[in-house]
Protein backbone atom coordinates (compact mmCIF):
# COMPACT_ATOMS: atom_id res chain seq x y z
CA UNK A 1 0.00 0.00 0.00
CA UNK A 2 1.36 3.40 -0.93
CA UNK A 3 2.16 5.93 1.79
CA UNK A 4 -0.54 8.25 0.47
CA UNK A 5 -3.09 5.43 0.64
CA UNK A 6 -1.99 4.63 4.20
CA UNK A 7 -2.49 8.24 5.20
CA UNK A 8 -5.92 8.23 3.61
CA UNK A 9 -6.76 4.96 5.40
CA UNK A 10 -5.79 6.66 8.67
CA UNK A 11 -8.65 9.04 8.01
CA UNK A 12 -6.86 12.10 6.66
CA UNK A 13 -7.77 13.70 3.34
CA UNK A 14 -4.93 14.52 0.94
CA UNK A 15 -5.57 17.63 -1.13
CA UNK A 16 -3.32 19.14 -3.75
CA UNK A 17 -2.21 22.71 -3.12
CA UNK A 18 -1.88 23.62 -6.76
CA UNK A 19 -3.84 24.13 -9.96
CA UNK A 20 -2.77 24.73 -13.56
CA UNK A 21 -4.59 24.19 -16.82
CA UNK A 22 -1.90 21.76 -17.93
CA UNK A 23 -2.37 19.75 -14.73
CA UNK A 24 -6.08 19.51 -15.45
CA UNK A 25 -5.81 18.67 -19.14
CA UNK A 26 -2.76 16.40 -19.43
CA UNK A 27 -4.06 13.73 -17.06
CA UNK A 28 -1.77 14.55 -14.13
CA UNK A 29 -4.53 15.52 -11.71
CA UNK A 30 -6.54 12.44 -12.63
CA UNK A 31 -3.45 10.31 -11.97
CA UNK A 32 -3.08 11.90 -8.54
CA UNK A 33 -6.71 11.06 -7.84
CA UNK A 34 -6.43 7.49 -9.09
CA UNK A 35 -2.95 6.58 -7.84
CA UNK A 36 -2.11 8.88 -4.92
CA UNK A 37 -5.46 9.09 -3.10
CA UNK A 38 -5.83 12.83 -3.69
CA UNK A 39 -9.39 13.84 -2.82
CA UNK A 40 -9.46 17.63 -3.17
CA UNK A 41 -7.61 20.74 -4.27
CA UNK A 42 -6.84 24.25 -3.05
CA UNK A 43 -5.74 27.38 -4.88
CA UNK A 44 -4.62 30.89 -3.96
CA UNK A 45 -3.46 34.06 -5.77
CA UNK A 46 0.18 32.94 -5.76
CA UNK A 47 -0.70 29.62 -7.37
CA UNK A 48 -2.75 31.27 -10.12
CA UNK A 49 -0.06 33.91 -10.69
CA UNK A 50 2.55 31.22 -11.31
CA UNK A 51 0.17 29.12 -13.41
CA UNK A 52 -0.82 31.92 -15.78
CA UNK A 53 2.61 33.55 -15.93
CA UNK A 54 4.49 30.35 -16.74
CA UNK A 55 2.14 28.78 -19.30
CA UNK A 56 0.77 29.56 -22.73
CA UNK A 57 -2.24 27.34 -22.00
CA UNK A 58 -4.27 30.34 -20.86
CA UNK A 59 -3.41 32.62 -23.78
CA UNK A 60 -6.31 31.78 -26.08
CA UNK A 61 -8.84 32.14 -23.26
CA UNK A 62 -7.36 35.46 -22.14
CA UNK A 63 -7.30 36.69 -25.74
CA UNK A 64 -10.94 35.74 -26.31
CA UNK A 65 -12.23 37.29 -23.10
CA UNK A 66 -10.21 40.48 -23.58
CA UNK A 67 -11.60 40.91 -27.08
CA UNK A 68 -15.07 40.50 -25.57
CA UNK A 69 -14.46 43.47 -23.29
CA UNK A 70 -13.27 41.77 -20.12
CA UNK A 71 -10.11 42.88 -18.33
CA UNK A 72 -8.25 42.76 -15.04
CA UNK A 73 -9.97 41.15 -12.09
CA UNK A 74 -13.13 40.34 -14.04
CA UNK A 75 -11.14 38.52 -16.71
CA UNK A 76 -9.06 36.65 -14.14
CA UNK A 77 -12.04 35.24 -12.26
CA UNK A 78 -13.58 34.08 -15.55
CA UNK A 79 -10.35 32.23 -16.33
CA UNK A 80 -9.97 30.90 -12.78
CA UNK A 81 -13.55 29.64 -12.68
CA UNK A 82 -12.91 27.60 -15.81
CA UNK A 83 -10.09 25.80 -13.99
CA UNK A 84 -11.93 25.54 -10.68
CA UNK A 85 -15.10 24.09 -12.19
CA UNK A 86 -13.12 21.60 -14.25
CA UNK A 87 -11.30 20.47 -11.11
CA UNK A 88 -14.57 20.34 -9.16
CA UNK A 89 -16.02 18.04 -11.80
CA UNK A 90 -13.04 15.70 -11.47
CA UNK A 91 -13.56 15.52 -7.70
CA UNK A 92 -17.35 15.29 -7.89
CA UNK A 93 -17.32 11.45 -7.64
CA UNK A 94 -15.41 11.79 -4.34
CA UNK A 95 -17.89 14.40 -3.11
CA UNK A 96 -20.80 12.14 -4.01
CA UNK A 97 -19.20 9.02 -2.53
CA UNK A 98 -18.45 10.74 0.79
CA UNK A 99 -21.79 12.56 0.87
CA UNK A 100 -20.08 15.93 0.78
CA UNK A 101 -17.41 15.31 3.40
CA UNK A 102 -14.59 15.29 0.84
CA UNK A 103 -14.01 16.10 -2.82
CA UNK A 104 -13.78 19.90 -2.43
CA UNK A 105 -12.02 22.52 -4.56
CA UNK A 106 -11.21 26.02 -3.22
CA UNK A 107 -11.24 29.45 -4.85
CA UNK A 108 -10.20 32.58 -2.95
CA UNK A 109 -11.87 35.98 -2.96
CA UNK A 110 -9.62 38.90 -3.89
CA UNK A 111 -7.00 39.36 -1.15
CA UNK A 112 -7.54 43.10 -1.47
CA UNK A 113 -10.73 42.51 0.56
CA UNK A 114 -9.04 40.91 3.59
CA UNK A 115 -10.07 43.81 5.85
CA UNK A 116 -13.42 44.60 4.21
CA UNK A 117 -16.30 42.54 5.62
CA UNK A 118 -19.12 43.61 3.31
CA UNK A 119 -17.11 43.35 0.10
CA UNK A 120 -15.75 39.95 1.13
CA UNK A 121 -19.25 38.63 1.69
CA UNK A 122 -20.50 40.03 -1.61
CA UNK A 123 -17.55 38.50 -3.46
CA UNK A 124 -18.07 35.11 -1.78
CA UNK A 125 -21.73 35.04 -2.81
CA UNK A 126 -20.88 36.07 -6.36
CA UNK A 127 -18.10 33.51 -6.87
CA UNK A 128 -20.13 30.69 -5.34
CA UNK A 129 -23.06 31.43 -7.64
CA UNK A 130 -20.85 31.69 -10.71
CA UNK A 131 -19.03 28.44 -9.93
CA UNK A 132 -22.33 26.58 -9.96
CA UNK A 133 -20.81 23.49 -8.32
CA UNK A 134 -21.80 22.14 -4.89
CA UNK A 135 -18.22 21.09 -4.09
CA UNK A 136 -16.54 24.51 -4.44
CA UNK A 137 -15.33 26.16 -1.24
CA UNK A 138 -14.86 29.93 -1.22
CA UNK A 139 -11.75 30.98 0.66
CA UNK A 140 -12.21 33.83 3.13
CA UNK A 141 -9.36 35.03 5.35
CA UNK A 142 -9.73 34.53 9.10
CA UNK A 143 -8.88 38.14 9.83
CA UNK A 144 -10.88 40.17 12.33
CA UNK A 145 -12.86 41.65 9.44
CA UNK A 146 -13.18 38.27 7.75
CA UNK A 147 -14.90 36.59 10.72
CA UNK A 148 -18.30 38.31 10.26
CA UNK A 149 -18.14 37.45 6.55
CA UNK A 150 -17.51 33.81 7.43
CA UNK A 151 -20.56 33.77 9.69
CA UNK A 152 -22.78 35.47 7.12
CA UNK A 153 -21.54 33.32 4.23
CA UNK A 154 -22.20 30.19 6.27
CA UNK A 155 -25.68 31.40 7.18
CA UNK A 156 -26.26 31.97 3.45
CA UNK A 157 -25.29 28.33 2.79
CA UNK A 158 -21.96 29.10 1.10
CA UNK A 159 -19.23 26.51 1.82
CA UNK A 160 -16.18 28.33 3.16
CA UNK A 161 -12.48 27.53 3.42
CA UNK A 162 -11.18 29.86 6.15
CA UNK A 163 -7.63 30.78 5.21
CA UNK A 164 -4.70 32.57 6.87
CA UNK A 165 -5.06 30.99 10.32
CA UNK A 166 -1.85 30.76 12.32
CA UNK A 167 -2.73 29.73 15.87
CA UNK A 168 -5.22 27.77 17.92
CA UNK A 169 -6.80 31.11 18.89
CA UNK A 170 -7.18 32.04 15.22
CA UNK A 171 -8.69 28.61 14.59
CA UNK A 172 -11.19 28.85 17.46
CA UNK A 173 -12.31 32.33 16.38
CA UNK A 174 -12.91 31.06 12.84
CA UNK A 175 -14.64 27.89 14.02
CA UNK A 176 -16.96 29.86 16.26
CA UNK A 177 -17.83 32.23 13.39
CA UNK A 178 -18.73 29.19 11.31
CA UNK A 179 -20.72 27.67 14.17
CA UNK A 180 -22.67 30.90 14.69
CA UNK A 181 -23.70 30.75 11.05
CA UNK A 182 -24.79 27.12 11.47
CA UNK A 183 -26.74 27.87 14.65
CA UNK A 184 -28.57 30.68 12.87
CA UNK A 185 -29.50 28.26 10.08
CA UNK A 186 -30.87 25.83 12.66
CA UNK A 187 -32.94 28.54 14.30
CA UNK A 188 -34.24 29.64 10.88
CA UNK A 189 -35.25 26.08 10.00
CA UNK A 190 -32.63 25.81 7.24
CA UNK A 191 -30.47 22.80 6.44
CA UNK A 192 -27.37 23.13 8.67
CA UNK A 193 -25.22 20.77 6.59
CA UNK A 194 -22.88 23.40 5.12
CA UNK A 195 -19.34 22.28 4.26
CA UNK A 196 -16.29 24.08 5.60
CA UNK A 197 -12.61 23.71 6.44
CA UNK A 198 -10.33 25.88 8.59
CA UNK A 199 -6.80 26.21 7.19
CA UNK A 200 -3.94 26.48 9.68
CA UNK A 201 -0.62 27.51 8.11
CA UNK A 202 2.35 25.49 9.37
CA UNK A 203 5.71 25.97 7.65
CA UNK A 204 5.77 29.76 7.89
CA UNK A 205 6.21 29.46 11.66
CA UNK A 206 9.53 27.67 11.32
CA UNK A 207 10.77 29.99 8.60
CA UNK A 208 9.93 33.00 10.80
CA UNK A 209 12.06 31.89 13.77
CA UNK A 210 14.91 30.01 12.11
CA UNK A 211 17.40 32.83 12.71
CA UNK A 212 16.28 33.56 16.28
CA UNK A 213 16.19 30.22 18.10
CA UNK A 214 18.79 27.54 18.85
CA UNK A 215 19.35 24.94 16.15
CA UNK A 216 17.88 22.32 18.48
CA UNK A 217 14.51 24.05 18.04
CA UNK A 218 14.59 24.32 14.26
CA UNK A 219 11.58 22.93 12.37
CA UNK A 220 9.61 22.21 15.54
CA UNK A 221 7.43 25.27 16.07
CA UNK A 222 5.00 24.65 13.20
CA UNK A 223 4.23 21.12 14.37
CA UNK A 224 3.79 22.27 17.98
CA UNK A 225 1.34 24.94 16.83
CA UNK A 226 -0.49 22.26 14.87
CA UNK A 227 -0.66 19.94 17.87
CA UNK A 228 -2.11 22.68 20.06
CA UNK A 229 -4.70 23.53 17.39
CA UNK A 230 -5.62 19.86 16.96
CA UNK A 231 -6.47 19.62 20.65
CA UNK A 232 -8.58 22.78 20.39
CA UNK A 233 -10.29 21.28 17.33
CA UNK A 234 -11.25 18.06 19.07
CA UNK A 235 -12.28 19.88 22.26
CA UNK A 236 -14.60 22.10 20.25
CA UNK A 237 -16.16 19.20 18.34
CA UNK A 238 -16.78 17.42 21.65
CA UNK A 239 -18.36 20.47 23.27
CA UNK A 240 -22.11 20.48 24.12
CA UNK A 241 -22.61 23.38 21.72
CA UNK A 242 -21.22 21.47 18.77
CA UNK A 243 -22.96 18.24 19.83
CA UNK A 244 -26.27 20.08 19.71
CA UNK A 245 -25.53 21.38 16.20
CA UNK A 246 -24.50 17.90 15.06
CA UNK A 247 -27.74 16.50 16.42
CA UNK A 248 -29.62 18.89 14.11
CA UNK A 249 -27.64 17.61 11.11
CA UNK A 250 -24.70 20.03 10.97
CA UNK A 251 -21.37 18.98 9.48
CA UNK A 252 -18.19 19.59 11.44
CA UNK A 253 -15.80 22.13 10.00
CA UNK A 254 -12.63 20.11 9.40
CA UNK A 255 -9.20 21.34 10.40
CA UNK A 256 -6.86 21.64 7.42
CA UNK A 257 -3.06 21.72 7.52
CA UNK A 258 -1.88 24.33 5.01
CA UNK A 259 1.58 25.51 3.97
CA UNK A 260 3.02 22.03 4.45
CA UNK A 261 5.91 22.34 2.02
CA UNK A 262 9.22 22.27 3.93
CA UNK A 263 11.35 25.40 3.49
CA UNK A 264 14.53 24.12 5.18
CA UNK A 265 16.69 22.02 2.81
CA UNK A 266 18.20 20.29 5.85
CA UNK A 267 14.84 18.99 7.05
CA UNK A 268 12.88 16.01 5.80
CA UNK A 269 10.82 17.01 2.77
CA UNK A 270 7.85 15.15 4.26
CA UNK A 271 8.18 16.57 7.79
CA UNK A 272 4.79 18.28 7.90
CA UNK A 273 3.00 15.28 6.41
CA UNK A 274 4.35 12.60 8.73
CA UNK A 275 4.17 14.83 11.83
CA UNK A 276 0.58 15.95 11.25
CA UNK A 277 -1.04 12.63 10.39
CA UNK A 278 -4.45 12.80 12.06
CA UNK A 279 -7.93 11.44 11.36
CA UNK A 280 -10.73 13.73 10.23
CA UNK A 281 -8.34 16.44 9.06
CA UNK A 282 -7.05 17.57 5.66
CA UNK A 283 -3.45 18.06 4.57
CA UNK A 284 -3.18 20.18 1.43
CA UNK A 285 0.22 19.55 -0.14
CA UNK A 286 2.29 21.34 -2.75
CA UNK A 287 2.86 19.10 -5.75
CA UNK A 288 6.50 18.35 -4.98
CA UNK A 289 5.62 17.46 -1.38
CA UNK A 290 2.85 15.11 -2.52
CA UNK A 291 5.21 13.33 -4.89
CA UNK A 292 7.95 13.15 -2.28
CA UNK A 293 5.59 11.58 0.24
CA UNK A 294 4.32 9.11 -2.35
CA UNK A 295 7.92 8.19 -3.17
CA UNK A 296 9.48 7.78 0.27
CA UNK A 297 7.07 8.99 2.93
CA UNK A 298 6.15 7.08 6.06
CA UNK A 299 2.99 7.23 8.12
CA UNK A 300 3.81 7.24 11.81
CA UNK A 301 1.58 7.57 14.83
CA UNK A 302 -1.47 9.78 14.61
CA UNK A 303 -1.45 13.07 16.51
CA UNK A 304 -2.54 12.57 20.13
CA UNK A 305 -5.88 14.10 21.01
CA UNK A 306 -4.35 15.73 24.08
CA UNK A 307 -1.93 17.82 22.03
CA UNK A 308 1.07 15.70 22.96
CA UNK A 309 4.09 17.66 24.17
CA UNK A 310 3.03 20.84 22.40
CA UNK A 311 2.73 22.96 25.54
CA UNK A 312 6.17 22.05 26.82
CA UNK A 313 7.65 22.56 23.37
CA UNK A 314 5.97 25.95 23.01
CA UNK A 315 7.34 26.80 26.45
CA UNK A 316 10.84 26.20 25.09
CA UNK A 317 10.18 28.68 22.31
CA UNK A 318 8.84 31.23 24.81
CA UNK A 319 12.03 30.76 26.82
CA UNK A 320 14.03 31.35 23.62
CA UNK A 321 12.27 34.70 23.24
CA UNK A 322 9.45 33.82 20.83
CA UNK A 323 6.16 35.57 21.62
CA UNK A 324 3.81 33.10 19.97
CA UNK A 325 0.70 35.32 20.09
CA UNK A 326 2.49 38.34 18.66
CA UNK A 327 4.12 36.21 15.98
CA UNK A 328 0.75 34.70 15.01
CA UNK A 329 -0.65 38.19 14.44
CA UNK A 330 2.41 39.18 12.40
CA UNK A 331 2.27 36.02 10.30
CA UNK A 332 -1.39 36.60 9.51
CA UNK A 333 -0.71 40.18 8.42
CA UNK A 334 2.37 39.16 6.45
CA UNK A 335 0.39 36.34 4.82
CA UNK A 336 -2.37 38.74 3.79
CA UNK A 337 0.23 41.18 2.46
CA UNK A 338 2.00 38.46 0.46
CA UNK A 339 -1.27 37.44 -1.18
CA UNK A 340 -1.91 41.08 -2.07
CA UNK A 341 1.53 41.25 -3.67
CA UNK A 342 0.83 38.06 -5.63
CA UNK A 343 -2.56 39.45 -6.61
CA UNK A 344 -1.04 42.67 -7.93
CA UNK A 345 1.56 40.67 -9.86
CA UNK A 346 -1.21 38.46 -11.20
CA UNK A 347 -3.17 41.49 -12.40
CA UNK A 348 -0.03 42.75 -14.11
CA UNK A 349 0.37 39.41 -15.90
CA UNK A 350 -3.27 39.44 -16.96
CA UNK A 351 -2.93 42.99 -18.31
CA UNK A 352 0.34 42.30 -20.11
CA UNK A 353 -0.95 39.11 -21.71
CA UNK A 354 -4.26 40.71 -22.64
CA UNK A 355 -2.59 43.60 -24.42
CA UNK A 356 0.07 41.48 -26.14
CA UNK A 357 -2.53 39.01 -27.44
CA UNK A 358 -5.11 41.61 -28.46
CA UNK A 359 -3.92 41.90 -32.06
CA UNK A 360 -2.69 38.34 -32.53
CA UNK A 361 -4.68 36.38 -35.11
Amino acid sequence: MTATKQLNELGQSLWLDNITRDLLENGTLQRYIDDLSVTGLTSNPTIFHQAIKNSESYDSTIQEKFKNGQAGEQLFFEVALEDITQAADKFRPVWDRTDGVDGWVSLEVSPLLAYDTESTLAAAKDLHARAGRPNVLIKIPGTKEGLPAIEEATFAGIPVNVTLLFSSEHYVDAAEAFLRGIERRIEAGLNPAVGSVASLFISRWDRAVVDNVPETLHNQLGVAIGQRAYKAYLDLLNSPRWQRALNFGARPQRLLWASTGVKDPNASDTLYITSLASPFTVNTMPENTLNAFADHGEVGNALPACGGDSESKLGEFETAGVDVQALAAKLQKDGADSFVQSWNELMDVITTKSESLANVD
